[in-house]
């Protein structure tokens, strides 16, 4: 009983260590950061490569178990998910919980580093994204001025660098076509020179490239040597050399035609109705949802003055919005529960025994009840500083489980206040459960403790 009879003998003591829990608890509130669930994610880095032209069996025997085999090896991995499909490998390598995402991203780029793949094979990119999981933001541009294909240049050039910066950002996925430069073969042209497609495959392959060529040295000059073969223009690959019959080089213009266009034109991305691009924002694991999507919204202002007039900028997708609503829900409810705790504990302070108590302890008690639910919510969120390291949050859970814990506490220590003040009962009931007042009441043991000292030293008892 000593810290019962220290806030009963020391009233100001209890005070000011109820004024510091307060202050506290407000401060470690306005820092804490809001999540629709706790922070249980565990880290998650994904790889991603593309084979063109491959089958999905290629790519698991070329891409996906040799780099399965290489990243295998690092120190906390959980599990290993892969997919093969065709021209392209996905492998996801989750993470136990302690482990930090940068340097299981740095270790999984060094491992895959290693890896011997073939020439065909893009560079494999590794992002702290889960690729299977949804995207938390998506942003929609169109135009009646430009093209999808101009949007999507632009896109690359000012919006993806702009938004890989905002902390918690994962990968980017911009739905829209690229520019690629399209042969489009005649069949029958082709046969009519003895060549096939493979052939064409490889003269851009032997004529598009870019090789170092070492420079040329005097006894007084030195002179660097450049061999630019990079084909870039519609007229350089329509005079690219596919072979030689006799005197006559064989071009490509001999079999068919070129164009600046599309990449693919499979797919097509609408909004209300009106052809867009889209740009879709995955979050990386253990990320903060909010505050990622608060910091790319803060961008989009931004888009608006660097990109020129014509285009327009909406969000199509918007998870925050739906989360905080719900934390804002559990607010509200807070706030009611904490009305009618308030209202119970008024309306059943004025019962039979209440009347034999003495009119200071009842007021005393009635104060304390009042008080006590405001500050036991702000005491556990003052507790949450001291357990900060486990990532505790303000969200759905964890505020759920304050408003709980503060109802539970405040009703019962109004009860433990109420018929702990009254001497006489109190008396009746510790002679009849042998010590306990409360017999099969739920109350703290300290509570009891509490109002029982109170009522003795008032005189109660």
């Amino acid at each position: 009983m000593i810290l019962s009879d220290l806030s009963i003998r020391r009233p100001v003591i209890c005070l000011v260590a109820s004024i510091i829990i307060i202050l506290v608890g407000l401060l470690r509130f306005s820092g804490m950061p809001v999540r629709e669930y706790p922070n249980v994610d565990s880290p998650t880095v994904s790889i991603i490569a593309n084979y063109p032209g491959a089958s999905a069996q290629v790519v698991e025997s070329k891409l996906t178990e040799p780099i399965e085999k290489e990243v295998a090896a690092i120190e906390g991995i959980r599990l290993i998910r892969s997919n093969s499909a065709e021209q392209r490998a996905t492998i996801t390598i989750e993470f136990n919980l302690g482990r930090n995402i940068d340097e299981a991203a740095n270790d999984i780029r060094d491992r895959v580093s290693r890896v011997k793949l073939p020439p065909e094979i893009d560079a494999p990119r590794v992002s702290k994204a889960d690729p299977d999981s949804t995207p938390i933001l998506s942003l929609s541009f169109n135009s009646t001025r430009f093209t999808r294909l101009e949007i999507v240049e632009m896109l690359d050039r000012i919006v993806v660098p702009r938004v890989q910066t905002v902390p918690g950002v994962g990968s980017i996925l911009v739905d829209g076509p690229r520019y690629a430069m399209r042969l489009w073969i005649d069949s029958d042209r082709l046969a009519a020179y003895g060549l096939t497609v493979s052939d064409v495959e490889s003269a851009l392959r032997r004529q598009n490239v870019e090789v170092p060529s070492g420079r040329i040295e005097s006894v007084t000059r030195e002179f660097p040597i450049r061999f630019i073969a990079n084909l870039n223009e519609v007229s350089e690959f329509e005079n690219l050399i596919l072979a030689t019959r006799g005197t006559y080089q064989v071009k490509f213009s001999d079999v068919g035609r070129v164009e600046l266009g599309a990449e693919e034109y499979r797919t097509d991305t609408l909004f209300k109705g009106r052809p867009t691009v889209g740009v879709q924002i995955l979050r990386q694991s253990q990320s903060n949802l909010l505050e990622t999507i608060e910091g790319v919204k803060k961008l989009i202002p931004l888009f608006k003055t660097q990109m020129p007039e014509g285009i327009n900028i909406e969000v199509s997708k918007d998870d925050s919005a739906y989360i905080s609503r719900s934390v804002d829900e559990v607010y509200k409810t807070l706030y009611e529960a904490a009305v009618l705790v308030v209202l119970i504990n008024a309306a059943f302070q004025d019962g039979e025994s209440a009347q034999e108590v003495a009119a200071p302890i009842r007021l005393s008690a009635r104060i304390a009840a009042l008080l006590l639910l405001p500050l036991v919510i702000i005491a556990a969120y003052a507790l949450s500083l001291r357990v900060g390291q486990y990532g505790w949050t303000v969200d759905r859970l964890v505020a759920a489980f304050y408003l709980l814990m503060a109802a539970s506490f405040a009703i019962g220590y109004f009860w433990a206040a109420m018929r702990g003040a009254d001497a006489s009962e109190y008396r009746d009931l510790t002679t009849s459960t042998g010590g306990s007042p409360y017999g099969g009441y739920t109350v703290p043991q300290a509570f009891e403790s509490m109002m029982y000292e109170y009522a003795r030293f008032q005189g109660a008892i």
